[in-house]
């Protein structure tokens, strides 16, 4: 046992975590006046910590490894059994090149176009509607956008079922009972309806593109000289596929921070690109998305007196350190003016976890998510005038993931 750290007395931890949510470890940072403590998750004893110092330690990958961190709850529904989450050294910087591959500059662009041209053309059926939930919108929308760039073949009388079943995998995350057995039945739908999109494709059933997310996912050629399984080959396809239409989470909030600050709507033109990249940026950093991320200690080693003992799980809380006041000044106030001249360290800014994307665990597909906002606020701003009907637009912090209660209803849509 640590003596040198603070302990939490409770016996197991479990409940509290899932009482408290997004706010789990940063209560017990305040509570202890310290950036790491120990205590008990599921029967064992685990480091949390929190703020860019410990970031910077978690992502030493002598220091950790991810083999064995996420449990089996999370890998059935959110990643997938033995993804690249779950991947450590030569193997993994191979898969990670692959997904980095698919996630250029390029790549994001195109992906902001569609989202465009699919806000714009929805906008017709808008007007007509009595009212809009933006994240069921939101979430269709990003499904047939991501499966129209990736070259996977989505029936228009499939979307919804499909971008339920992408969204169910991520909301499963946190959730014990009915909702993540959901997540785990969607994940099996999924895994069956990709691989059999990957078997047309190896057939020859199904032309793919080279340079598409389906031909290269399908075509990958492992460090070894061998190609994915179909099994592997489908969990890594959805892996592309499903954070993009997570990205309904992030604009359902960008939509919430539009309402609840209305004087930034002004410069939010589309030629003023830093005004939306820093009001996308700030929504990432204040609401919830990703609560905390775990690793394994490789080898033994202490730090801060503290000592991380091989095998041992450690848990960073990334969304206490995105409102860590000693990086961000008021970080319970929602100021994107906060990025005008931020430095973009890899270690105070960790919405999708930190480091350097190209080696380590952090999420490749950033900038495709803040390329996608942009667009999104551009024609929520922009595009559209809508009206806010009275609905529970609050959200919970301890629920993860989180979202407004109504999903962000719009009415009496119309074209600017």
């Amino acid at each position: 046992m640590n003596e040198k750290i603070p302990h939490d007395k409770s016996l197991d931890n479990s409940l509290n975590l899932m009482q408290e949510g997004y706010l789990f470890i940063s209560n017990r940072v305040e509570r202890y006046k310290s950036d790491l403590f120990e205590a008990r998750l599921l029967g064992q004893r685990v480091i949390c910590m929190s703020g860019a110092e410990a970031a910077k330690l978690f992502y030493d990958d002598e220091k950790f490894r991810r083999k064995g961190a996420a449990p089996k709850r999370v890998q059935k529904t959110l990643f997938g059994e033995n993804a690249i989450q779950s991947m450590d050294g030569e193997a993994h910087i191979h898969r990670k090149l692959l997904f980095m591959s698919l996630m250029t500059p390029t790549h994001q662009k195109r992906l902001a176009e569609l989202a465009k041209e699919h806000w714009q053309a929805s906008i017709s059926s808008w007007e007509k509607a009595d009212n809009v939930v933006l994240f069921d919108e939101a979430k269709r929308t990003l499904c047939q956008i991501a499966c129209l760039w990736a070259g996977v073949p989505l029936k228009e009388n499939e979307v919804t079922m499909r971008a339920d079943d992408f969204i169910d995998m991520v909301y499963a995350f946190g959730a014990v009972g009915p909702q993540h057995w959901k997540g785990r039945r969607a994940r099996t739908r999924a895994e069956e309806w990709i691989r059999s999109v990957i078997e047309d494709v190896r057939t020859g059933n199904l032309k793919a593109e080279p340079g598409s997310a389906l031909y290269e996912m399908a075509y990958y050629t492992k460090a070894d000289g061998t190609q994915l399984d179909m099994q592997m080959a489908a969990v890594e396809l959805i892996n592309v596929l499903r954070p993009i239409v997570a990205i309904a989470t992030f604009i359902t909030f960008s939509a919430l921070a539009l309402h609840e600050h209305p004087e930034h709507k002004q410069s939010l033109h589309p030629e003023k690109v830093n005004n939306l990249e820093m009001f996308a940026q700030e929504v990432r950093r204040y609401y919830p998305f990703g609560p905390f991320l775990g690793a394994r200690v490789r080898k033994s080693f202490i730090w801060k007196d503290c000592k991380f003992k091989e095998g041992m799980l450690v848990l960073l809380d990334m969304y206490g350190t995105n409102h860590d006041a000693r990086i961000w000044e008021k970080p319970n106030q929602f100021r994107p003016d906060r990025f005008i001249d931020w430095k973009g360290s890899l270690f105070e800014f960790i919405p999708q976890g930190g480091g350097d994307p190209a080696k380590g665990h952090r999420c490749p597909g950033e900038g495709i998510t803040v390329e996608i906002m942009k667009a999104s606020l551009d024609f929520l701003a922009n595009s559209i005038d809508f009206e806010v009907p009275n609905q529970d637009l609050n959200y919970s912090l301890e629920e993860m993931p989180s979202l407004p209660k109504s999903g962000f209803v719009m009415s009496n849509i119309k074209r600017k």
